[in-house]
């Protein structure tokens, strides 16, 4: 996905322009109700001086400026990172932010955010054959196949049976960063929202193309053996395996985004539309669309049903 020819590198990405829309580039609204959770957790910390936010595979810095255009309480404190693997998508970051393709490597001492950045990260993909194989990905003249080879030590969080065919994604390294961004916080959350699935297990009688998706144009992709490199690759989060060793908490985006104001935003916008509907300008636009934007945010089909995983850190 990063590679010289990789999605990210090239030109894939998320926005209207591009290969798919994430919850900020529906509109400002996420960022502002986000901001509105920033808020929470800084005055939970005791308004420090110093507030660090830091945004995990932030793209073209569409989130960080939603949030930093939002009326945020704790402005002058805050320090915000956009960490982006892509220097493509970073020439795009706001001057407003840290821009850096790795993670800091000081403490943090804030909210670490990670926005459908965990589907994304490389898992191995097993495959039920009179028992577990491990899926191997080479080259031949044809193209890319798939090759099944034994497992050295199955991860026990598969069953020991299954039906023939079954898949299922062993997440190792999704939850080694969960591990090690909880390590790298002195004190504050890691906010995680994305696909998810409850367990491992929910997902082996599935057919694999629900849980393992490729997305080009706006649509569904091709399989994940075609067209490398010019559509995204993504994998539902196993919950059980990728927040195995840390306490976190679970809630759906709709709920999270109505815990922290999104009914208030919306009736503010509508309020404001109302008073000036009959001669509108961009700022009476932008706040009558928080109607659309929110029923796209909270659609218990769609973005709505997105998994927020929250890990308190230091308390």
């Amino acid at each position: 996905m990063y590679s010289d020819r990789g999605f990210y590198t090239e030109s894939g990405g998320a926005g209207r322009k591009a290969d798919f829309i994430t919850s900020p580039e529906v509109g400002p609204l996420f960022g502002l109700i986000v901001a509105n959770y920033l808020d929470s957790i800084w005055n939970e910390l005791g308004c420090p001086s110093q507030f660090d936010v830091v945004e995990v595979g932030a793209g073209p810095g569409t989130f960080a400026r939603a949030i930093l255009s939002s009326p945020l309480l704790c402005r002058g404190a805050i320090r915000y990172f956009a960490v982006e693997k892509s220097i493509s998508q970073r020439k795009s970051h706001p001057s407003s932010v840290i821009s850096s393709g790795e993670f800091p490597t000081e403490p943090i001492f804030g909210v670490v955010i990670a926005n459908e950045l965990l589907d994304n990260l490389p898992f191995r993909l097993m495959v039920y054959d009179a028992g577990w194989k491990e899926a191997w990905i080479i080259w031949t003249p044809a193209g890319y196949v798939e090759v099944l080879r034994q497992v050295s030590g199955m991860p026990r969080i598969l069953p020991e049976f299954a039906p023939h065919g079954s898949r299922a994604p062993i997440q190792d390294e999704a939850r080694r960063w969960v591990e090690n961004t909880v390590s790298s916080i002195e004190k504050g959350r890691l906010l995680v929202i994305d696909y998810a699935r409850s367990s491992t297990s929910s997902v082996i009688d599935l057919p694999w193309r629900e849980w393992l998706r490729t997305y080009s144009n706006h649509g569904r992709g091709t399989h994940y053996l075609m067209n490398v490199g010019l559509q995204d690759i993504t994998c539902d989060v196993m919950l059980d395996q990728v927040f195995e060793s840390v306490d976190a908490q679970f809630t759906s985006q709709a709920c999270f985004l109505e815990k922290y104001g999104i009914e208030i935003a919306v009736k503010e916008g509508r309020t404001y539309w109302d008073a000036h509907a009959s001669r509108p300008d961009l700022h009476a636009m932008a706040m009558r669309s928080r109607i659309s934007e929110a029923e796209a945010l909270t659609d218990s089909s769609g973005l709505g049903a997105f998994t927020v995983a929250e890990v308190v850190v230091g308390s």
